[in-house]
């Protein structure tokens, strides 16, 4: 008998994609990479995948690529482990009657400026914003709303593109940058909208949802301003308990504001005292490894549970033997450089593997290859992970192993 297929609209490229595949064929499914471009993902190949070439960025080639591949076996689900083509998932399940959010709902909740009104109206607490179109208007917003503010693309991932800015003359040179940009790193056609926000203090958060349940809070570790770039994540986060439940209770709110309330929701939000608010939600899991760190501390597999309700089966997120405390911080070179050669590089990954409460290390980048400081998710040059009964502990671990794998820098 043939074996049913999920298909993959796009993938990320470091992260859950691979695991999405994988977990497909756990269950009982094939796996089927719907792509513009097979050579972005090497695991494919690597993984003898399954690969389907269409245009992804039309929702009608890819709802043609899937009935061509449904005249051969049983489609059981479409879903996409990356945020710029969930929405094309969505909407390409609903017209096959194959279980998704609502695909409308997933547009609005990538559309930052609809998100944020559409939060604000149902009456969950959001940064003072504005939407502006040309940098005139960007410096003019600042003004109103008060320095230091956040500029951001529209559409965006990533922490891609998000600046503070302390003055007018930031303010007008990132908003130029942003609206000359019209298309995005994948390619994508790209709203010419500038969000301005409001910058809040505080400590930031995630609160990792799963339907309308929140499955568990995040503590975010970012890097120096005026980038936004994160450098770690501990969980499960310990705020104070009122603390904990009234980020809990904000990210649940906000997930059923925009109409989501299916599958994953990554909902990022900042605290100070008493004050919560919503940053912005996504419409997926989280990246950053944050899924595996949810794994390994809670035994809940959010992939699998993710790739389970695209194919129909329920979600199996239930928890798994007793709850632990999981870290990962991430490489970042301070200044210019590159990496070391091999033998350093092998030496650096054995000794922060052999680090106590370390479970993994890895890096991006080859030996030699030149590094500069991260504005984005993209200049991370790898990660540690380490789990232990409690955040403090496994936060120590993850720092310790950072120290030795940071042995391959040279600056």
């Amino acid at each position: 008998m043939t074996s049913p297929v999920l298909l993959l609209v796009e993938s990320n490229t470091t992260g859950t994609g691979r695991q999405f595949a994988r977990r497909a064929a756990d269950l009982g499914a094939e796996p089927v990479l719907l792509t513009a471009d097979a050579s972005r993902y090497p695991y494919a190949a690597e993984d003898r995948l399954r690969v389907v070439t269409t245009d992804t960025s039309d929702e009608d080639a890819v709802l043609a690529a899937a009935r061509s591949v449904g005249e051969g076996a049983r489609i059981a689900g479409v879903t996409s482990s990356s945020e710029y083509y969930a929405a094309t998932a969505a909407a390409t399940a609903h017209r096959l009657g194959l279980p998704g959010p609502d695909a409308d709902a997933v547009r609005t909740c990538r559309n930052k400026a609809e998100q944020r009104r559409l939060l604000a109206e149902s009456g969950v607490p959001v940064p003072e914003f504005t939407l502006v179109r040309d940098a005139r208007e960007a410096v003019r917003a600042a003004e109103r709303i008060g320095y230091p503010v956040v500029l951001k693309p529209v559409l965006g991932s990533g922490s891609l593109g998000v600046r503070l800015c302390t003055d007018p003359a930031s303010t007008k040179a990132h908003a130029t940058a942003l609206t000359a940009t019209a298309v995005n790193e994948r390619g994508l056609a790209v709203a010419r909208g500038v969000l301005v926000e409001q910058y809040l203090p505080g400590a930031e958060y995630s609160v990792e949802v799963f339907g309308n349940t929140a499955v568990v809070v995040v503590a975010k570790h970012l890097g120096p301003l005026p980038d936004f770039v994160e450098h770690g994540h501990d969980l499960p986060a310990e705020p104070a308990p009122d603390a904990r439940a009234q980020l809990e209770d904000v990210a649940v709110r906000a997930v059923k504001a925009l109409g989501l309330g299916w599958g994953a929701a990554h909902v990022e939000l900042r605290r100070h005292g008493t004050d919560t608010r919503v940053i912005e939600v996504n419409p997926r899991l989280a990246g950053g490894m944050i899924p595996d760190l949810v794994s390994r501390a809670l035994g809940v597999d959010l992939v699998r549970a993710q790739v389970s309700a695209a194919m129909g089966l329920g979600h199996g997120g239930e928890q798994r033997g007793p709850a632990r405390a999981a870290a990962i911080r991430f490489l970042t070179a301070e200044r210019p450089g590159a990496l070391a050669g091999p033998d350093t590089r092998a030496a650096a990954l054995a000794a922060a593997r052999a680090t106590a409460r370390v479970e993994a290390a890895e890096l991006y980048r080859a030996a030699g290859e030149q590094v500069a400081p991260a504005h984005d998710f993209r200049g991370r040059l790898g990660h540690v992970i380490a789990v232990a009964d409690t955040v403090p502990d496994a936060a120590e671990a993850a720092t310790a192993g950072l120290v030795e794998l940071g042995a391959v820098l040279r600056t």
